[in-house]
């Protein structure tokens, strides 16, 4: 099953990544049956935190309409399974420059992307809690993790050697940072259209 793998990638990465490997799912598979799925952790739980318990600042209570919570979870998921789709293109299309095969569905590409996310999406818990720095040093590890688990499943699953796995992480590194900034971009824009959050203080 594929959700085992998410425990996998703590325990055992470089058994799991092997594995994974083997396993060849077809991009459609690990979406379905993983991406869409572990996706939804933080978007839930943002949804449950700042629509019912908020944020206290000094004396006050902040809290987001139900409307508003539901429109900033519905966009923040729909950002998640873009921001996987393209890095896992971008380790697809890079994969000739750095010596892998480049693949037809880019299944290689969308697994390493889906599973090197695994700490980002377990991360999503930590929004029950809504202390922004506490969040934000969540978050933060779990990057760190997940940049990690990139660069030690290159090699396994592109099947390239530990050298060029190194440049191979630099790049999809700076490919993910643009994709960060491209969403923070659009969240910018949406709130121009009216998407903006509501506040409503307790």
């Amino acid at each position: 099953m594929l959700l085992g793998h998410a425990f996998g990638l703590f325990t055992h990465p470089d058994d799991e990544w092997a594995s994974i490997r083997k396993e060849h799912e077809t991009p459609t598979r690990v979406y379905a049956a993983y991406v869409l799925l572990l996706a939804l952790i933080g978007p839930v739980c943002a949804y449950i935190s700042t629509a019912h318990f908020g944020w206290s600042v000094g004396e006050r209570t902040l809290k987001l309409t139900e409307m508003s919570a539901i429109q900033l979870s519905v966009l923040t998921y729909l950002a998640m399974l873009v921001g996987v789709f393209a890095l896992g293109y971008a380790i697809n299309w890079m994969a000739r420059t750095y010596g892998a095969r480049e693949e037809h569905n880019a299944a290689n590409g969308i697994a390493l992307a889906a599973y090197s996310c695994t700490p980002l999406f377990l991360a999503g818990f930590a929004l029950l809690y809504p202390v922004p720095w506490f969040n934000a040093l969540v978050f933060l590890g779990a990057a760190c993790y997940g940049a990690w688990l990139l660069y030690d499943g290159l090699p396994i699953v592109m099947q390239i050697p530990k050298e060029q796995a190194i440049m191979y992480a630099g790049a999809l590194l700076a490919v993910a940072l643009v994709i960060l900034v491209s969403t923070r971009v659009g969240s910018v824009l949406l709130w121009s259209y009216g998407f903006e959050p509501t506040f409503i203080e307790v």
